[in-house]
């Protein structure tokens, strides 16, 4: 909530907007169901306020300019102040502010005790997150995003970001929509190409895209329809404040329409609209806020998206790879004569990952990979198993603090197996390099920093190499990594003609990125009805963060040498947060670091780290004779999130009866500006096969852009849940993972998801918090207390059918 924030000059012919709601009365506004859209009437004004971290308010500025261009083609820049609310001003980065103390004053979480906060006091995460560290650091370059209104109608907003079937394509030509008064169905969302300009706006992830560009493309919006209204009151010559816009339209009073392409070039020449540029104020908003079908989607079940596999690029050789039997072993011996002789191959090429093998087709390329007689050095983790990582773990926590005298205590130990990303489209990339220049076309959340790497690796300049970005089927942070387009590149170059490769499920399954394994040790003190202290140790293989982050955070202005911390640790400090009062919290991250491929999975660390919490929560609460969702409600220090937690006993009808074998089980997570809560029945009685057959979703996201969107991505997030909480993992037997395809590695199916799925949304709050990975942590949790409850037992390793 914001509360006591004034509004900006009201601009657009709009009334000025009222006071935001309190919290109490914010809960008598009706929420918004999967199937029903929110009502105007409960809108709250957010969107061209901020506040700064002392409370007081301050003004957005919203600066649009034109670019040169034959059709209206704008940009937003926003001033400083603009950032996402509560962080104008303490992501700051100077040495008075609150995130640079932070960051300065930080140890390294390996060596010695960082309380993240004090009784009563927020946490760092509280004061700025990740997200916001993110939205500082792509400030410099919001002004780069553009937008163009064309000759023949149609918007399009180039996003410097990547759709992964997140539904962002969608919200943004919403936004777009809304702000500009056109029909969606006018409204393109194209991606954009790698745009190193952009510096680091450009990375998709940290459930960041909609909370830094709603703004920005906002602004961009506003500014094009000023230039429109203003363009069609030359042409008739009457005062432009007589004009409104609507479907794609600028309309006069008598009745006269003039569509935006007529307009376009016209718009184009205007140089200081005649009528204010900000975006609409919240009463306003018609589209936003609209439970709406994704702009994609008939597309998308037709066949007609392409991804990186549907590429027709001329002359392209599908191409695969053998790979070691080890992760990261190297060749040995190759003999590829049998393989050359096969029909249709086109090349055999050594590459530093393997071998390629370039065919007419993809199943000729498969059968000459098999044929190769090929062996492989043993990587440097062979020998390494599952066990030997556990003691690795074990080995690397920190000893805990002595116990208050005269306390109780309650404690556990958790481990979490490796998961793999399984995206349902495996890693496709298209190359073709030549001798001084390089296109390669791929699903890339990262694309600057793969050009970059790609150019050094053929020895040719950045701005000779066109990274050209693809939709992608699936991700949960596995894009970040570009694996395939590099080794697309290297192969493109040495067999001097342009590849499809294609990893397969196998690839990635064994070679591929990996939530790493971790290990949790949890001790909370109590007594007397209070709870005195909470410690949580994490022990973790290391999560690589090499797609730029660490590049990111300095350009934020956290200066991670001189703050003695590394850009893991920062990450940590920035997301993990303990939500309830319980007493002096303290949470320390070791990583151990081991020649495996790791990388962010869906909500990073919160995913293990937030489940043990919560596992404890419920636990803490039985020790100390309480309900476990009151429990949490009593310490909880949101206002909304006591709020939400309210929804979701209600609509969850928390306590009911349920037969032996089977109980409910509830999770909750802030993160990301974000809250939500998961309430799931589970059935144990086949303890082999338990199943969730219910479950209840309440989530406060601030304000939402579309709502069936987010109810995708929280159903999502509950079948994550389901997975890795309960059968889904990967094991490393001697160096090598086990699992090679979705037959073994056993994610959950439709037979496994629960039949009744209810999302409800909070009345909106504010602006945009991010949503794409705020649900995982919640679900795991859930279905973990629910098991728990349903068996009696206290489970300790996950998944836990494994």
């Amino acid at each position: 909530m914001l509360n006591g924030v004034r509004d900006p000059a009201p601009g657009r012919g709009h009334p000025a907007r009222p006071p935001v709601r309190s919290p109490s009365s914010a809960r008598r506004v009706p929420l918004i169901s999967t199937f029903t859209a929110p009502s105007d009437s409960a809108e709250t004004p957010d969107a061209a306020t901020a506040r700064s971290a002392d409370g007081t308010t301050r003004r957005r500025r919203f600066l649009t300019y034109l670019l040169a261009a034959p059709t209206l083609t704008v940009g937003a820049r926003l001033g400083l102040d603009a950032v996402a609310p509560a962080t104008a001003q303490a992501a700051v980065p100077t040495p008075a502010g609150p995130a640079a103390q932070a960051a300065q004053a930080a140890v390294p979480v390996r060596e010695s005790a960082l309380p993240q906060q004090l009784i009563g006091l927020p946490g760092i995460p509280d004061i700025v997150d990740l997200g916001d560290a993110m939205i500082l650091a792509g400030l410099p370059t919001s002004h780069l995003l553009v937008l163009e209104v064309t000759a023949t109608g149609r918007a399009a907003l180039h996003l410097p970001r990547l759709e992964v079937g997140q539904g962002l394509t969608t919200a943004i030509a919403m936004i777009v929509a809304e702000e500009l008064d056109a029909r969606l169905s006018d409204v393109d969302v194209p991606l954009s190409d790698a745009r190193p300009e952009l510096l680091f706006n450009q990375m998709t992830g940290g459930s960041n895209s909609i909370r830094s560009l709603y703004d920005p493309v906002r602004a961009a919006a506003a500014a094009a329809r000023a230039r429109l209204v203003t363009a069609a009151a030359k042409r008739w010559n009457v005062p432009a404040t007589t004009l409104r816009t609507a479907d794609s339209a600028v309309l006069a009073p008598d009745g006269r329409r003039l569509g935006y392409g007529e307009l376009a070039v016209e718009a184009a020449t205007v140089a200081v609209p005649a009528v204010p540029t900000l975006p609409k104020s919240p009463d306003q908003l018609r589209v936003i806020g609209k439970a709406t079908n994704r702009i994609d989607a008939r597309d998308i079940v037709t066949g007609r998206a392409e991804y990186a596999g549907d590429l027709q690029i001329p002359g392209a050789a599908p191409t695969v790879v053998a790979r070691p039997d080890t992760v990261n072993g190297t060749l040995k011996s190759l003999d590829a004569s049998a393989a050359r002789a096969m029909p249709g191959v086109l090349g055999v090429v050594q590459i530093p990952s393997g071998v390629a093998v370039l065919a007419e087709t993809f199943d000729q390329a498969l059968k000459a990979r098999d044929a190769l007689r090929v062996t492989w050095n043993p990587g440097p983790v062979s020998g390494l198993s599952d066990a030997d990582v556990r003691s690795k773990l074990r080995a690397a926590q920190l000893p805990s603090l002595p116990p208050p005298l005269l306390t109780h205590r309650v404690e556990g130990e958790f481990d979490f197996a490796f998961v793999n990303h399984a995206p349902m489209e495996v890693l496709t990339a298209v190359a073709d390099v030549r001798p001084n220049r390089a296109e390669v076309w791929f699903a890339a959340q990262s694309p600057i920093l793969a050009q970059g790497t790609i150019a050094a690796e053929l020895g040719l300049p950045r701005d000779a190499v066109t990274v050209h970005v693809v939709r992608g089927g699936g991700s949960f942070g596995r894009r970040l990594f570009f694996d395939a387009a590099l080794e697309a590149a290297q192969v493109s170059k040495a067999a001097g003609r342009p590849v499809k490769l294609m990893w397969t499920r196998n690839d990635d399954m064994r070679h591929g990125r990996m939530r790493p394994a971790s290990h949790h040790v949890i001790r909370a003190t109590y007594g007397l009805g209070q709870v005195f202290s909470w410690e949580h140790h994490v022990a973790s293989v290391k999560t690589d963060l090499g797609h730029g982050l660490g590049d990111m955070f300095t350009a934020a202005g956290y200066n991670l040498p001189l703050a003695g911390i590394t850009a893991s640790e920062l990450f940590f400090l920035l997301t993990e947060k303990i939500p309830y009062d319980v007493g002096v919290p303290t949470q320390l991250l070791a990583e151990v670091p081991l020649e495996l491929h790791t990388g962010s999975w869906r909500s990073v660390y919160s995913g293990t780290v937030r489940v043990s919490d919560e596992i404890m929560m419920d636990e803490l609460a039985r020790a100390m004779g309480q309900d476990e969702l009151a429990f949490r409600r009593g310490r909880l220090r949101s206002a909304t999130g006591r709020a939400l937690l309210d929804e979701l006993a209600k609509r969850g009808n928390w306590g009911r009866p349920m037969p032996a074998g089977q109980a409910q089980g509830i999770g909750y997570h802030d993160e990301h500006s974000a809250c939500v809560g998961y309430l799931v029945e589970l059935d144990a009685t086949d303890r082999a096969n338990p199943r969730v057959t219910k479950a209840v979703v309440v989530a406060d996201v601030g304000r939402a852009i579309n709502p069936r969107g987010l109810e995708a991505q929280l159903t999502g997030a509950l079948v994550d849940g389901i997975s890795v909480i309960l059968q889904a993992g990967n094991h490393l037997d001697n160096g090598a993972f086990r699992e090679g395809s979705y037959g073994d590695f056993h994610y959950a199916r439709q037979r496994h998801t629960p039949p009744v799925v209810e999302v409800h949304l909070m009345p909106p709050s504010g602006p945009p918090g991010g949503a794409g990975e705020l649900g995982v942590p919640a679900a795991s949790a859930a279905v973990a207390n629910a098991y728990a409850r349903a068996t009696g037992t206290s489970p300790r390793s996950f998944p836990i059918n494994f």
